[in-house]
């Protein structure tokens, strides 16, 4: 029995395939996870679902898969983020995504949200209170304001915070094109938020 019989046997496809031919290699299963998968895909999310698959194998299939999509010129990448791989466009093509986007676009932030989403980004948990006295301002409907676009979320029972508080989305990171809180930049002005 081949590897490859090994794998779709994990998916439960070998009589699925028996008539069409022999079975897809790793890379191809892999691929369809992550097309249909509807979350990041990991090592051991694979290795649940592929028989023989190990972290080694998994990491050579997305490199593999990679550099045909480079060869290939295709407009996406498997990318890896925190929580696992995912399919993401390359950067070229944001545009493009925005326009066929059913949601609405991203809305441009006036100064006094911008002010208010660098509070919640740089001081998170927060609470509105503290925003308030950070700006010299009321922030309450700057807040509410941000979390309808999705960039801010309200947290209740934060141990040491009275009251709701405030953190970043992952839709922020994504709209202002940044891996983690850590990527934000950094200057002497913003350290005394």
């Amino acid at each position: 029995m081949t590897s490859a019989d090994n794998y779709t046997r994990g998916l439960g496809l070998a009589g699925d395939m028996a008539e069409a031919g022999p079975p897809p290699p790793a890379e191809r299963i892999i691929e369809a996870l992550l097309f249909a998968g509807g979350q990041p895909l990991t090592a051991e999310l694979a290795a649940q679902t592929i028989r023989g698959m190990d972290a080694p194998a998994f990491q050579a299939a997305i490199d593999e898969l990679n550099r045909q999509y480079r060869r290939q010129a295709r407009p996406f990448v498997i990318q890896s983020r925190p929580e696992g791989y995912v399919f993401a466009l390359k950067s070229g093509f944001d545009a493009l995504r925005e326009r066929l986007s059913a949601g609405p676009r991203a809305a441009k932030l006036t100064v006094p949200q911008l002010d208010v989403l660098a509070a919640v980004a740089y001081k998170q948990p927060v609470t509105c209170g503290e925003v308030d006295a950070l700006r010299g301002a009321d922030s309450a409907a700057i807040l509410r304001q941000l979390v309808r676009l999705g960039l801010v979320s309200i947290q209740d029972n934060v141990p040491g915070v009275e009251g709701p508080a405030y953190n970043t989305t992952s839709r922020f990171l994504e709209v202002f094109g940044v891996r983690s809180l850590d990527d934000l930049p950094r200057t002497d002005d913003l350290q005394k938020i």
